[in-house]
């Protein structure tokens, strides 16, 4: 699903569109979490800032190891094995930003920050074509 906005957005300091990816970034690929989310992994403390990390995307096999068949063709896993450092609820649906182009969704997880259950995005460089097509419809 993409939002269609009533109107345009008015781009400023504060407000910006995002490039679609020009292709799959690898694993190790350094990249920007951003949300509003819950800081914390037990109890809740949602910020009155926009809260923004930076953390790899992880291995294929990082991820379906993590996840035992529940990982699909269309996430990726972006995170910290070690755990400490993820996105949480209430960022779900922010960006995940590599070398300027968005490449992920926040999308679920086992808890937040937890060892060995690093954050799952939805693959955006799958759904190129289709968010193109979808846009040039509308």
């Amino acid at each position: 699903m993409l939002i269609k906005l009533a109107s345009p957005a008015t781009f400023n300091s504060y407000v910006n569109a995002v490039a679609l990816p020009s292709g799959c970034s690898a694993a190790g690929t350094s990249c920007l979490i951003a949300g509003w989310g819950n800081t914390l992994s037990s109890g809740s403390n949602y910020p009155n800032d926009l809260q923004c990390l930076n953390a790899p995307i992880l291995t294929d096999s990082q991820c379906s190891n993590a996840y035992p068949g529940e990982i699909t063709s269309n996430m990726i896993c972006v995170g910290y094995i070690k755990g400490g450092k993820d996105s949480c609820q209430g960022d779900s649906g922010g960006p995940v930003v590599c070398n300027g182009q968005l490449q992920g969704v926040v999308s679920w997880g086992y808890g937040c920050a937890q060892r060995n259950y690093p954050g799952v995005y939805s693959k955006v460089c799958n759904f190129n074509s289709w968010i193109q097509s979808t846009v040039a419809a509308n």
